[in-house]
């Protein structure tokens, strides 16, 4: 077992008898919402988990320690800490030898969750190409992390903040397959639509967990990409929601906000102006991920007993 890592007995006692576990990412606790919606998203999100048969693994860096599991307590730390860092890869070496605390992203989680032996990873939506990254360069770790890392992650597409279809691109060069679940149309996180057509489409957790095992045995590494739509009555329509985003793309370059700290502006200031209507939708958005993630790792384990 690797030394940095700390693994909840519980988890560890689950994957130690072949049970499903899901990891879940801490940065939407730190820096994707604000204080009490985070901690009792957080608890929630856990909760549907385990109705839907699985374990909840939700996983962060808290006093230099890779925690794979957290307690309540933990949670609840998270969510009200000051100078919590928002840690992706490149983050992590500094953020465990400095002791400090730490949110994992996506492309973080994953690796933490790979190296705990976990398969499933529950999270909102990924990090992708940013919009106007023909000149800035600015693409997410997430999405190199995914074309290397034998992980399933479940999201509601690609963060309408993002250039969808760059990112598109960008995945089937990485070669890591785009399955929509119970649609054609690839969807945006906030709305069920995005413009684009999703790469391919299948209808069951059972589907899935078979394209997964099929994937992992031909001996292609690298995770498969879940879009999971956010249900109907809560989406926002894709043309509201471009105006707000519109808006916060104008906000932050007039306030020069740069690098790691964009995408959690662009949320706070979209939920600010959305008058909460997207904090809405992206609690609503996760928990419905993390119920069909939990439906996906019971299905992977059953198709591997």
């Amino acid at each position: 077992m690797n030394s940095y890592l700390e693994i909840h007995p519980e988890v560890q006692q689950a994957l130690a008898e072949g049970k499903p576990v899901v990891a879940l990412e801490s940065t939407i606790i730190a820096h994707g919402m604000p204080f009490p919606q985070n901690v009792q998203t957080a608890l929630q999100v856990e909760a549907v988990v385990r109705e839907a048969g699985a374990i909840p693994v939700t996983i962060a860096i808290l006093n230099g320690k890779c925690c794979v599991g957290l307690s309540q307590l933990q949670i609840e730390h998270l969510g009200q800490a000051k100078n919590v860092w928002k840690v992706s890869l490149v983050d992590m070496p500094y953020v465990v030898s400095q002791r400090l605390d730490g949110a994992t992203t996506v492309a973080a989680t994953m690796r933490l969750a790979a190296m705990a032996g976990i398969r499933v990873f529950v999270t909102g939506g990924i990090g992708g190409v940013h919009r106007g990254a023909e000149t800035t360069m600015d693409i997410s770790a997430d999405l190199t992390e995914m074309g290397q890392t034998s992980v399933a992650v479940v999201s509601a597409g690609v963060k309408s903040i993002l250039d969808i279809g760059l990112t598109l691109e960008y995945l089937e060069t990485k070669g890591i397959p785009v399955v929509t679940f119970g649609q054609d149309a690839f969807p945006s996180f906030y709305s069920r639509q995005s413009g684009f057509a999703s790469p391919l489409r299948l209808d069951s957790p059972r589907g899935i967990a078979n394209l997964l095992r099929t994937k992992w045995e031909l001996g292609l590494n690298g995770a498969v990409l879940i879009a999971n739509p956010i249900p109907e009555e809560f989406e926002v329509p894709a043309p509201e929601m471009e105006w707000y985003i519109t808006q916060a793309l104008h906000a932050a370059a007039q306030q020069h906000i740069k690098g790691k700290a964009v995408t959690p502006f662009l949320l706070k200031y979209i939920a600010e102006h959305s008058h909460g209507e997207s904090l809405d939708a992206n609690i609503a958005l996760i928990k419905n991920n993390a119920r069909l993630g939990a439906e996906l790792a019971v299905a992977y384990t059953q198709a591997g007993a």
